[in-house]
Parts: C-alpha cells; sequence; structure tokens
C-alpha cells in the first residue's frame, strides 16, 4: 500500500487556502516552505501547514483533494478548526524536513 495525502496550507494572514495531494507530505511541505513551486502558492506565500488527511491510496487522496475543492471556504475553514483550532503550523507532526530524499 503506497500512503498518500491531502494537505491544506495557508498564508501567515490566512487569507488564502491552497488543497493539495501528494504521496510525500515531507518532501512536499519543504518544497513550499522553500517556495520551489512557481505559481500560486509562491505568488501568495502560501506554506502553512493546517490541515492534512492520510490515505491507503492514491486514487481515493485524488477523490477527497477533488471533494474538497468544491466546498466553499467556510466550510473548509470549519474542517480546518475541528481538528486544528489555533491554526498551528503542522509540518513538524509529519516528520522531518531537514533531510529531503
Amino acid at each position: 500500500m503506497d500512503t498518500s495525502y491531502i494537505y491544506t496550507l495557508t498564508n501567515k494572514n490566512h487569507s488564502v487556502l491552497y488543497i493539495g495531494v501528494t504521496s510525500n507530505l515531507v518532501k512536499r511541505i519543504y518544497a513550499h516552505k522553500n517556495h520551489l513551486f512557481l505559481g500560486f502558492t509562491k505568488k501568495y506565500n502560501v506554506d502553512k501547514l493546517v490541515y492534512y488527511e492520510k490515505f491507503y491510496t492514491i486514487v481515493d487522496a485524488i477523490e477527497r483533494e477533488k471533494q474538497l475543492k468544491k466546498w466553499n471556504r467556510d466550510w473548509k475553514i470549519r474542517l480546518i478548526n475541528k481538528v486544528n483550532p489555533g491554526w498551528r503550523d503542522l509540518c513538524n507532526e509529519v516528520g522531518s524536513f531537514e533531510i529531503i530524499d
């Protein structure tokens, strides 16, 4: 089984939400924090991990990502508040960001 994740990032003012999917959450968050991706997340400085879910298949993760992307902002905020009411950066919960393979 391959572990996959959906994740939600925000910026320091919590004014932007970004939802993504990956099979390597540590590597992906490292890339966002170091602005290695051109485009939306770099432009809006979206690098704070505030929510994630783990899946056992990439197909399930992609399905959930598509579902969440259809939600309105209020629903997404309620989901984040349910598990992370302080909107802490959860990057330290998912592993080391020092060594990336």
